[in-house]
C-alpha cells in the first residue's frame, strides 16, 4: 500500500497549546464524521522536506479532528507509462482522492517550479472517471519548501492546478524558505513563523472542508454536464424553480 504512516500523532514540540483551538471548524458544520484529508508531497529523497512538512501538517490535522492519509509516490509510474493506467499505485491514488473531502499539496521548488514528482501525481487524477470526480468540489491547501530564499512560484502553480482540477483552494498558503534549517535531526519542524503558518493553513483547511462538504454536490452541478448526460432538470423538485415560481 503506497501510504506513509505516522505513529507520533500526539507530539507537537513546536506548538504552544495555550493558543490552539482543537476544533477550529466548530459551529461551521457537522464535525462527525471527521473531515477526510489526503496529503501529497513532491520529493523522493530520504530526507524529503516536502514530506516532513506534510507529516507536520497531518499531525495538526489529526489534532484538529480530521482523518488523514499521506500518499507515498515512490512506486507511481509516469503518466502514460503503463497502458490504461493499470497500476496499483495509480489505482490507490485515485481511490484516495475519491475518499478525500480536502487535500494538501506540498512541493519543493525546483528550477522555479513544482517538481515532476508532484506534477505526475496530479496528472494521474482525471477530472472525470467513470462518472466520478476524484478532485472536483474538494477543498485544497497548497504548500512549498525551498532550499533558498522564500519564493511563491510552486504555490502559485499549485493554485493554478487546483483551479484546473475544479477544487476550492483556500486563501492561506505556506512557503518554507531554507527548509534544511527548519527541521531537526529527527525530522521535526522547529518553532518558527514558518511552522506557525502551517498551523494557520491547516486550521483554515479544516474550516473550509467542513463548510463546503454539505454543498459539494450542488457546487459542482453544471449545465454543460447535465446537457451532455441528457439529464433534464426536474422542475417539480428543483428548489430554484420552486423559489422563482413562488416569487
Amino acid at each position: 500500500m503506497p501510504l506513509r504512516s505516522l505513529t507520533d500523532f500526539d507530539s507537537f514540540p513546536a506548538l504552544d497549546p495555550a493558543f490552539v483551538r482543537q476544533r477550529p471548524a466548530l459551529g461551521l458544520g457537522a464535525l462527525d464524521p471527521a473531515p477526510r484529508i489526503l496529503l501529497l508531497y513532491g520529493s523522493l529523497r530520504e530526507r524529503s522536506f516536502s514530506r516532513l512538512a506534510v507529516e507536520e501538517a497531518a499531525r495538526l490535522l489529526h489534532l484538529f479532528g480530521a482523518e488523514t492519509r499521506i500518499f507515498d509516490p515512490s512506486t507511481l509510474p509516469l503518466p502514460d507509462q503503463v497502458k490504461d493506467d493499470d497500476h496499483p499505485a495509480v489505482h490507490e491514488l485515485r481511490e484516495l482522492s475519491m475518499w478525500s473531502e480536502g487535500q494538501v499539496w506540498c512541493s519543493p521548488e525546483r528550477h522555479g517550479q513544482i517538481t515532476g514528482i508532484m506534477k505526475s501525481q496530479i496528472d494521474h487524477l482525471p477530472l472525470e472517471m467513470k462518472g466520478m470526480r476524484p478532485t472536483q468540489g474538494r477543498a485544497l491547501a497548497v504548500m512549498q519548501v525551498s532550499g533558498g530564499s522564500q519564493s511563491f512560484n510552486a504555490v502559485n502553480t499549485l493554485r493554478l492546478l487546483g483551479r484546473w482540477m475544479r477544487m476550492f483552494t483556500i486563501p492561506n498558503q505556506s512557503s518554507v524558505a531554507m527548509a534544511y534549517k527548519e527541521f531537526d535531526e529527527a525530522g521535526r519542524m522547529k518553532p518558527s513563523s514558518y511552522y506557525d503558518r502551517i498551523v494557520d493553513v491547516m486550521e483554515e483547511l479544516v474550516r473550509f472542508t467542513v463548510l463546503l462538504r454539505p454543498h459539494a454536490v450542488q457546487l459542482v452541478d453544471r449545465y454543460s454536464e447535465r446537457k451532455q448526460a441528457g439529464v433534464p432538470v426536474d422542475v417539480a423538485t428543483d428548489l430554484s424553480s420552486i423559489a422563482i415560481a413562488r416569487a
